[in-house]
């Protein structure tokens, strides 16, 4: 090691000088912490000479280091973002927004101690679905409800209280995968059940469950194919055909509703999709379906049906570490509540009122943000108004789109790469901004762009750093 390193080893300031300056810094974050950190950056500075190469070595440059360090390593990773990638409930963006109710719910629970097992009435513990069971039965018509922490969940205890060591005939058409490359197959193996698969891909008859029936069957199931769908040469059978053939052999019928829903979506100008009442009233004796998605709360999942497969589901010891926590089920309940008022739900409940935007309103604010969204980006880029088609998401509907709007951002240049450039610096923003690359062309859906955000969204377009 030359003479000229060691000089600048030497000058190097010693922990306990940098810690001199940094009083307010080790009362936020702690004395541990801003140590460990000023250590550490000093050690990158000590390998950095000794490779011969230029480092700032003075106390200011350490200490805006050091305190850029600390700064990043309490950045939460967990942002709020502008979804404009045009799939409303977004299974990657934290699917459905909650409404203002189940937000205040939330926020009140949290704040102090609650009734979460205890029941005031008789001053004793309590049973934390007795907050949610009530309502579920009365939207959905059901006999009784419990409550875990998403559908897949509610399909593995529903399996492992049922049919744990017996066989599930389910047609082959069902079998699918939903998102993170998770398998209705193997969520089944998990939970304890043979799987029988029946019919064909595309065809599956009464006749096909009926031959798979014997004494070692626990249940039939029908699972919904949320996120797909099989047109042309077809054929499933009835859930009220199903339901029966369960009743002839004395075994009951579960339903995975997948998404879940519990209002007319026809009557919104939405496709339809069955109501946990219509398939309850069909013969389930089951439904099962998610809370997060076309239903508009928090990430759970509903069991509803029968009270007497309730009551076993309930006993099952693995509910335990399923359940909800306090304030999923305070958002939840919450988010519930406003299905009483069907006619203002899509005021109310963000889900249904992102789904039920008119395509003109979308466009009239795209017209609004073209000139400033293209003062933003410079003369770099090129900004148009497009004609947009969103997909509702998250399983629902797999085929079906929404008539929508946005903006269609290309580069004058063409190069590939500097439009790739700007969608990493929409990422970098304080809200990050996700939108779609497309046939060269970034596009940003408005859909979900509510008008009230629109501030939030064009003042931090400064922040681009073009």
């Amino acid at each position: 090691m030359n003479d000229d390193i060691q000089a600048k080893l030497r000058e190097l300031p010693a922990v306990s000088v940098v810690l001199e300056e940094m009083t307010d810094d080790i009362a936020r974050h702690g004395h541990q912490a801003v140590t460990k950190a000023v250590r550490e950056h000093l050690s990158l500075l000590r390998e950095q000479l000794q490779r011969g190469e230029t480092a700032d070595i003075a106390v200011e440059g350490v200490l805006s280091s050091v305190r850029r360090m600390l700064s990043n390593q309490n950045q939460s990773t967990l942002l709020p973002v502008f979804n404009l990638t045009g799939i409303v409930l977004h299974s990657n963006l934290g699917r459905a927004s909650l409404s203002e109710a189940a937000i205040a719910a939330m926020s009140k629970i949290a704040s102090g101690a609650s009734t979460l097992e205890y029941d005031i009435s008789e001053g004793k513990r309590g049973d934390r679905d007795s907050h949610i069971e009530a309502i579920i039965c009365e939207l959905t018509g059901a006999e009784a409800a419990t409550v875990v922490n998403n559908n897949a969940a509610a399909v593995l205890l529903t399996l492992n209280t049922l049919a744990l060591n017996k066989s599930v005939p389910v047609s082959r058409g069902e079998l699918v995968e939903i998102g993170g490359s998770f398998r209705v197959p193997d969520i089944m193996s998990r939970s304890g059940c043979r799987l029988i698969e029946v019919g064909t891909t595309n065809r599956t008859h009464l006749a096909d469950y009926a031959d798979a029936i014997d004494a070692d069957t626990a249940l039939l199931m029908r699972v919904h194919t949320s996120n797909y769908r099989i047109e042309g040469f077809t054929k499933a059978v009835p859930e009220r055909e199903l339901a029966h053939l369960a009743a002839q052999h004395d075994l009951p019928f579960v339903v995975d509703m997948g998404c879940g829903n519990l209002i007319d979506l026809k009557a919104l100008g939405l496709p339809h999709e069955a109501t946990a009442w219509e398939t309850l009233k069909n013969g389930a004796d089951l439904v099962l379906f998610s809370g997060d998605k076309l239903l508009g709360g928090p990430q759970a999942g509903i069991i509803a049906g029968e009270k007497s497969l309730i009551a076993q589901i309930k006993k099952n010891p693995i509910k335990r570490a399923l359940r909800l926590d306090k304030l999923t089920l305070a958002g939840l309940e919450a988010t519930l509540q406003l299905y009483r008022n069907p006619d203002a739900l899509t005021s109310q409940l963000p889900t249904l009122r992102l789904l039920t935007r008119s395509e003109a309103d979308v466009r009239s604010q795209a017209e609004r943000l073209c000139n400033l969204v293209t003062k933003a980006l410079g003369n770099s880029y090129s900004v148009d108004i497009a004609n947009l088609s969103s997909q509702i998401g998250s399983g629902s509907f797999p085929v079906e789109v929404l008539p929508s709007a946005g903006l269609a951002i290309s580069s004058k240049s063409g190069e590939d790469g500097e439009l790739r450039a700007l969608d990493r610096r929409f990422h970098e923003l304080p809200n990050p901004i996700i939108g779609r690359i497309s046939n060269g062309v970034l596009l940003l859906d408005l859909r979900c762009l509510e008008p009230n955000h629109e501030r939030q969204f064009v003042e931090q377009l400064k922040d681009l750093s073009l």
